[in-house]
C-alpha cells in the first residue's frame, strides 16, 4: 500500500512536470485544464488502486495457485494433467477480460474528462456564466458529458463479471472433469480416495486462489487503461523545451530583435497562414508599436518573440542569434510580458509580483509595486500584500490587475519588454494611471507594444502598421501623418470618425450622423472585441503574467474563509446516501437476488464435496454412477454462477453508475448556483471541485457498487453456510461461530488503516487544484 502510494505520488508529479514542460500548441491541440485536472485526480487513483495492496494480494494468490498445482502434481500427476486441461481457457478468459476491461475503463476515463473540462472552463468563469445566467446550460452540458461516462460504467462493470463468471465456470468445469476421472483411476489405475481428494483439493486451492484474483486483475486492467494516457502525455517529448538546459547563454543581452523573412501559421490553423515572409528589425533600448487590423498578426509578433511557437520559415533573432540556439529559460527570463488579461493566481499580491524573480525580497516587491503605481491601493486593503486576490483575480479591477502584473514585470528587470493591448481594456482613468506605469518600465528598454488604441503609442519611436502579416508602413508617428492616404492615417481618422459618432449618439439619439459613420463606429467596436479575443486566446492565455482579485469586502471574506478552513467536517450517514439511491430500488432488489443466488452456491458446494469424497470410497458399480451424478452437479453450479454474477454485477454497476453520476450533476447544479463570494475562499478553486467530482464522487460508487455486491453475496454465504453447520453439527458450529468477532475486530483495524491512507491520498489529490491554475 505504501509503494501504490508513493508510485502515485511519484506519476502525478512526472505529469505534472511534463505537461509544464510541453509546448503552447500541445494545449491549443491535445488537451486542456480540465482533463489534467481529471487525469491528476481521478485517474493517479487507479494507478495506485492497481499498484498498491493489489499487488500484494496478486502475488499472493499466484503463489497460492502455483503451490497447489505443484502438490497436486505430486500426489497424482495424472489426476491433475488431465484437470490442467481448464487452465488455458481460465487464462484466456482473463486476458481477454483484462483487455476488454481497459479499453471500456478508457472510454470512461475519455467521457469523465470531458465533463472536467466542462467544471473547469464553468467554475474558471463563474462569474461570466452568472451575469449570463448560463447555470442551467452548464448543468445540461455537464449531464450530456456524464450521460457518456455513466454508459462506459455500466459495460464495463458487466464485461468485469462476465470474465469473472466465465472463469469461475470453468473452474466448476474443472472440478466436474476432476470428479468423474477421478472416480475412472481408483477404479482402472489403483487410485485411492485419498490421492484423488488430494489432488482436487490442491487444484481447487489453487483455482480459487486464481479466482479470487479476478478482482485485482480488473484492478490492473483499470490503472493500465489511465496509466497509457497518462504516459503517453509524460513520455512525449515536447518541440519546444521550457525545461531544457541546452542552448547558448550570452554575457549579456542588448535587446536587438529581428524578424527575417518569417512564415508562420498557428498549429490549430495549419492552412490559415498569418505570415508570408514577414521582417522587421527592432534597435535596442527603442520602442516599437504594432497597430493595425484585428487579426493581422500583432499579437503573433509577441507569441514568437516569447517562443511560445516556432516559425515554420525564416528566423527571429536576439542580439543577431537565432532564438532557437539560446536557452529558452534564460531567454524567457530576460523578457517581461503585460497581457490585455493578466493572469493572477490564487494566491497573495505578494506572491503574484514575487512570480518574476526567485527568492525576492519583501523590500524589492514593494519597490515594484510603487514603480507600476500599485502600492497606494495595496496599503489600503485590510491585509495589504498579504491580500489573497482569489481564482483568476476577480476581486481586483482591471486596472489593479493590471498594475500587479506589471509590477511582476518590473520585478523581473527584463531587457525586453513585451506589451500586448495592456491598457485596452481599462477606462481612461485606468487607462491613465496604468499607462503612467508603463513610461516608467519603458526607459532603457527595448518595448513592443500592441495596441489598439493609437493614442497610447504616438510617443514610440518607430511605429509599424500590419496588414494581412506584412508591414505595409513603418515611422514615427509625425512622420506617417504626412501621408494623409496612408494606412496609418486611415487608422486614425477611423478612430477619430467612430470616436464621433459615439459621441453624436449619446448626445442626440435623433441627430445621428449618416449610416456610413455609424456602420464604422460599430465595426471599429467589433475589431475591438475580436482583437481582444485574438490576444487573449494567442498571447495572455499562455503567457507569465497571472490575474488575481481582491474583494472589496475582504475582511468578510477573510472571516469566512478561516471559519470554513476550521470547521469539523461532519461524516455523511449512510442513510442519506442510501436515500439518493431510492429510485433504483427494483434494480438493487434483483441484483441483491442475483448476486445471493451465486453467494448461497459456495456453501451448497461444501455439501457436493463431503458427498464426493463419500462416494470415493463406495463399491465400484455406486462409484461410478455417483460420480456420474456429482461431476453433472458442478456443471450446473458452474452454469447458475455464471448467469447470476454477471446479472448481479449489471444491476448493481446500473445502480453505482446512476448513484455517481446523480451525485456529480447534483454536487455541480449545487456549486455553480453558489453566490460568487463563495468561489472566493481557495478550497473553491475550479481544481479543487473538479477534484472533488472526479475522486471523491468516484469513490461513492463503491457503496452501491462492486463493494455492495460483495456484501450481499458474501452475506448470502455467511447466512447459508450457517444454516448448513448448525443443521449438521449444532455444537461444532457454536464453537467456529465464537472467532467470528476476532474476525471483525481484524476487518475493522483493516479499515481504519485503509481510511488513514486514503485522507492522505486525498492531500496528494487537492493537489489538482494546483494544477487547475
Amino acid at each position: 500500500m505504501i509503494t501504490g502510494e508513493r508510485q502515485a505520488a511519484r506519476i502525478r508529479n512526472m505529469y505534472l512536470r511534463t505537461i509544464l514542460r510541453q509546448e503552447i500548441a500541445f494545449f491549443d491541440m491535445y488537451t486542456s485544464t480540465g482533463e489534467v485536472v481529471g487525469r491528476m485526480s481521478g485517474d493517479t487513483v487507479l494507478i495506485q488502486d492497481a499498484m498498491g495492496e493489489k499487488v500484494g494480494k496478486f502475488i499472493q494468490l499466484m503463489v497460492t495457485f502455483f503451490g497447489g498445482f505443484a502438490v497436486a502434481f505430486a500426489q497424482g500427476w495424472l489426476l491433475t494433467l488431465v484437470m490442467v486441461a481448464t487452465i488455458p481457457p481460465l487464462v484466456l478468459s482473463g486476458a481477454v477480460m483484462s483487455n476488454v476491461v481497459a479499453r471500456m475503463a478508457s472510454l470512461g476515463q475519455a467521457a469523465y474528462a470531458e465533463a472536467a473540462v466542462v467544471v473547469e472552463q464553468t467554475v474558471g468563469s463563474i462569474r461570466t456564466v452568472a451575469s449570463f445566467t448560463g447555470e442551467k446550460k452548464a448543468v445540461e452540458k455537464y449531464n450530456k458529458s456524464l450521460k457518456c461516462a455513466y454508459s462506459s460504467g455500466v459495460r464495463e462493470g458487466l464485461v468485469a463479471a462476465i470474465g469473472m463468471g466465465t472463469v469461475m465456470m470453468l473452474l466448476f468445469c474443472g472440478y466436474s472433469l476432476g470428479v468423474w476421472y477421478g472416480a475412472k483411476l481408483i477404479l482402472e489405475k489403483g487410485y485411492t480416495g485419498a490421492q484423488v481428494m488430494n489432488v482436487i483439493f490442491a487444484v481447487l486451492t489453487g483455482s480459487l486462489a486464481l479466482g479470487q484474483a479476478s478482482p485485482s486483475m480488473k484492478a490492473f486492467a483499470g490503472g493500465q487503461a489511465a496509466a497509457y494516457k497518462m504516459f503517453e502525455t509524460i513520455n512525449r517529448e515536447p518541440e519546444i523545451d521550457a525545461y531544457s538546459t541546452e542552448g547558448r547563454m550570452l554575457d549579456d543581452i542588448q535587446g536587438d530583435i529581428e524578424f527575417r523573412d518569417v512564415h508562420f501559421s498557428y498549429p490549430t490553423r495549419p492552412n490559415e497562414q498569418i505570415f508570408r515572409g514577414f521582417s522587421l528589425a527592432i534597435q535596442s533600448a527603442k520602442t516599437v508599436a504594432l497597430v493595425g487590423q484585428s487579426g493581422s498578426g500583432k499579437s503573433t509578433v509577441i507569441s514568437l518573440i516569447e517562443r511560445f511557437y516556432d516559425p515554420q520559415l525564416g528566423e527571429v533573432l536576439i542580439d543577431g542569434v537565432n532564438i532557437k540556439e539560446l536557452q529558452l529559460k534564460w531567454i524567457r527570463s530576460k523578457i517581461g510580458l503585460v497581457s490585455q488579461e493578466p493572469a493572477l493566481f490564487a494566491a497573495s499580491i505578494r506572491d503574484n509580483i514575487a512570480y518574476g524573480k526567485d527568492n525576492a525580497t519583501d523590500q524589492e516587491i514593494r519597490a515594484a509595486a510603487e514603480l507600476a503605481n500599485a502600492s497606494k491601493f495595496i496599503d489600503k486593503l485590510p491585509q495589504g500584500f498579504s491580500t489573497s486576490v482569489g481564482e483568476h483575480g476577480t476581486q481586483l479591477s482591471g486596472g489593479q490587475k493590471q498594475r500587479i502584473a506589471i509590477a511582476r514585470a518590473i520585478l523581473k528587470d527584463p531587457r525586453i519588454l513585451l506589451l500586448d493591448e495592456a491598457t485596452s481594456a481599462l477606462d481612461t482613468e485606468s487607462e491613465r494611471i496604468v499607462q503612467e506605469a508603463l513610461d516608467r518600465v519603458m526607459t532603457n528598454r527595448t518595448t513592443v507594444i500592441v495596441a489598439h488604441r493609437l493614442t497610447t503609442v504616438r510617443n514610440a519611436d518607430t511605429i509599424a502598421v500590419i496588414c494581412r502579416g506584412s508591414i505595409v508602413e513603418k515611422g514615427p508617428h509625425h512622420d506617417l501623418l504626412r501621408d494623409p492616404e496612408g494606412a496609418y492615417s486611415q487608422l486614425i481618422r477611423l478612430q477619430e470618425t467612430s470616436r464621433a459618432s459615439e459621441g453624436a449618439s449619446n448626445q442626440n439619439k435623433s441627430g445621428r450622423k449618416s449610416d456610413t459613420g455609424i456602420w464604422l463606429g460599430k465595426q471599429s467596436l467589433v475589431n475591438q472585441s475580436t482583437s481582444q479575443r485574438s490576444s487573449r486566446d494567442n498571447s495572455s492565455h499562455h503567457s507569465f503574467s497571472v490575474p488575481f482579485g481582491i474583494p472589496h469586502e475582504i475582511d468578510v471574506q477573510v472571516g469566512c474563509s478561516k471559519n470554513i478552513t476550521d470547521e469539523i467536517q461532519q461524516e455523511v450517514p449512510l442513510s442519506r446516501l442510501a436515500s439518493l439511491n431510492k429510485p433504483e430500488v427494483p434494480v438493487l432488489i434483483l441484483g441483491s437476488v442475483a448476486s445471493a443466488i451465486s453467494g448461497v452456491i459456495f456453501p451448497i458446494f461444501a455439501i457436493l464435496l463431503s458427498n464426493v469424497i463419500k462416494a470415493f470410497y463406495e463399491p465400484p458399480q455406486m462409484l461410478k454412477k455417483d460420480a456420474a451424478f456429482w461431476s453433472s452437479m458442478f456443471l450446473i453450479f458452474g452454469a447458475v454462477y455464471f448467469v447470476s454474477l454477471p446479472v448481479g454485477s449489471y444491476f448493481f454497476s446500473v445502480a453505482g453508475c446512476k448513484l455517481i453520476r446523480r451525485i456529480r450533476l447534483m454536487t455541480f447544479e449545487k456549486v455553480v448556483n453558489m453566490e460568487i463570494g463563495w468561489f472566493d475562499d481557495p478550497h473553491n478553486s475550479s481544481g479543487s471541485i473538479g477534484s472533488r467530482l472526479s475522486s471523491d464522487a468516484a469513490k461513492v460508487r463503491g457503496l452501491v457498487g462492486d463493494t455492495l455486491q460483495l456484501v450481499v453475496q458474501n452475506s448470502a454465504t455467511l447466512v447459508a453456510g450457517l444454516v448448513i453447520a448448525f443443521v449438521s453439527n449444532w455444537e461444532l458450529s457454536l464453537i467456529i461461530l465464537a472467532l467470528i468477532p476476532l474476525i471483525g475486530l481484524n476487518g475493522w483495524i483493516q479499515m481504519k488503516f485503509i481510511q488513514g491512507f486514503s485522507a492522505d491520498a486525498k492531500d496528494d489529490v487537492r493537489g489538482g487544484k494546483s494544477s487547475g491554475k
